[in-house]
Formats: C-alpha cells, structure tokens, sequence
C-alpha cells in the first residue's frame, strides 16, 4: 500500500477528516481526475497539485470539520461539490476549471475508502538482489506495483522492505518465472550472466506457451545482448521472439551509472510500459 495511504488511514483511526478528491477538470489543471488529498485538523495527507487551488481546498475543508453539520458524513450522503476556476482571482495561470468533491469520513468509512482509493497494482516480478534491485525497491514502494522480488542467494535481502514486496528464494532462481501472474513485467538483474540468461529463457519459453508478460527488461550493456541473443538462438529461440526482450534497461537521457540513477530510468521505462498498457484502444 502506498505511503500516503498509510498515512491517511491512521490518522483516521483516531480522528475525522475531510477527503477533497478531484471530480472533474475543464481545461489545463494541476491533476488528473481522481486526484485526491485528506486534510485533518493539523494534518494534511498526499495533493490535488499544490498552490493557491491547494490552498483554498484545505481552508474549506477545515471550516466544514468545524462545522460538520454543513458537511454530513456517511457512504450514502453525497460529496459536496466546488467549482474553482483557475485564473487570477485564484492566483493560478493553468487557465482551467477545477471540481473538487469535499467528503467528511470517520474511522467507519475506512472499509469503503480502502476500495475506493487503493490503486490497481501492477504485478512486476524483480530478479536480483544487488545494488539496484535495493535501490529500485525503494522507488517502488510508493508507487502501484506488487513487486516478487526473487533472488538465489540467501540472506541477500534487506531486514525491512516496503508493504508493496514480497522477498522470495527461489533456487533454481528461474524456477520463480512460472509463478508470475499473468500481464507481470518482470525485470533481470541479478549477480550473475548466467543466472541472467536462464531467466531470460525462462521468460521466452512462457511468452511461447501463453504470451502473458507485458514487459522483459534486461540490465546490462547493448555487447551483452549481442552475447545473449547468440546463446538464446542456439536454444531455439527465433528472432521474432528475441525482440520480446529490451535491452538495455531504462529510459534514455539520464546520464549516470549509480544505482539510484539507474534505478529512476527503470522505474520511468515501467510507468511508461504500464501506462500504455492501460491506454484505451
């Protein structure tokens, strides 16, 4: 579960607050629709983008936990909606129109807002252990992805790792690839080539059988590809199903090899293949 998730439901658990989520957005707006953030007495949790528009939300928010009788709460009491036109009276140049829904909640709507507001999770299965697979875990647990993080080796592991992980040994490590949900990404870096071209072949023979992975990413250089590609084709792999792998790994433009550079290039390269995964066609 995302961070600011947490954050928000405990603090409800002890106190009221107002949900101020975006209802709908005419125009240029600082976030999308469905953009949500929770203001409490002395407390506010996650955005609708910040700025006077921000501003102004938590102000009316607070008044109405002031005054709870102008904004009632209960699942079958509707949002109070507020139209906020972001010009010069407001201090905002976007020049669009923003809806934002206000909605009281207590401790007995955490079921409800559980559903409401926990995102669709992308199932990403993490092969590697080391300096970037850390790094890249900790992007992640703030972002939607159920992360299978696999590695061979025991004790590799951090003591603590985010809610959104599920740490597994798996020896034969290639052995974890069948175990992956259907539409998973699934990212290869371990200590070890070897172990790395198993994976791969792993995740080639199952997009063979059942054409399920959305994504096969690779760390490493474009010579070790050109490596790769020579041993998968001498285990029968054609070249139409070679192209189902990238490699190298992350978006291109961010200079530097450090484990947390390379690990935001990968993250930026899984948001972007999940979100045109979700495009509409």
């Amino acid at each position: 579960m995302p961070l600011h998730l947490q954050d928000f439901f405990a603090l409800l658990g002890h106190q009221d607050g107002v949900l101020v989520k975006v209802h709908a957005v005419q125009g240029s707006g600082p976030r999308e629709q469905g953009a949500w953030m929770a203001v409490f007495g002395n407390a506010v949790v996650n955005t609708i983008g910040g700025g006077h528009l921000e501003l102004q939300a938590i102000e009316q928010a607070r008044a109405w936990l002031k005054s709870p009788d102008q904004l009632p709460s209960g699942a079958n009491t509707p949002a109070q909606l507020v139209r906020f036109a972001l010009g010069p009276s407001l201090g905002q140049c976007c020049g669009g129109v923003v809806h934002l829904a206000f909605d009281r909640v207590g401790i007995a709507d955490l079921p409800r807002l559980r559903v409401e507001l926990t995102p669709p999770m992308h199932a990403l299965g993490l092969f590697g252990g080391g300096h970037v697979g850390r790094a890249l875990v900790k992007l992640l647990a703030d972002l939607p992805f159920a992360v299978r993080w696999v590695d061979s080796r025991d004790e590799i592991f951090p003591s603590q790792t985010p809610q959104n992980v599920a740490c597994e040994h798996s020896h034969p490590v290639q052995a974890a690839v069948a175990d992956l949900p259907p539409n998973a990404a699934v990212l290869i870096m371990s200590f070890s080539h070897a172990e790395d071209l198993d994976v791969v072949a792993a995740c080639l023979q199952r997009q063979r059988q059942h054409k399920d992975l959305r994504f096969i990413g690779l760390i490493g250089s474009k010579t070790k590809w050109a490596s790769f590609r020579k041993r998968l084709s001498q285990l029968g792999f054609t070249e139409q199903e070679l192209t189902q792998v990238t490699c190298p790994i992350g978006v291109g433009g961010i200079p530097g090899k450090a484990p947390e550079v390379v690990a935001l290039a990968i993250a930026a390269q899984l948001l972007q293949v999940c979100a045109s995964a979700c495009a509409p066609t």
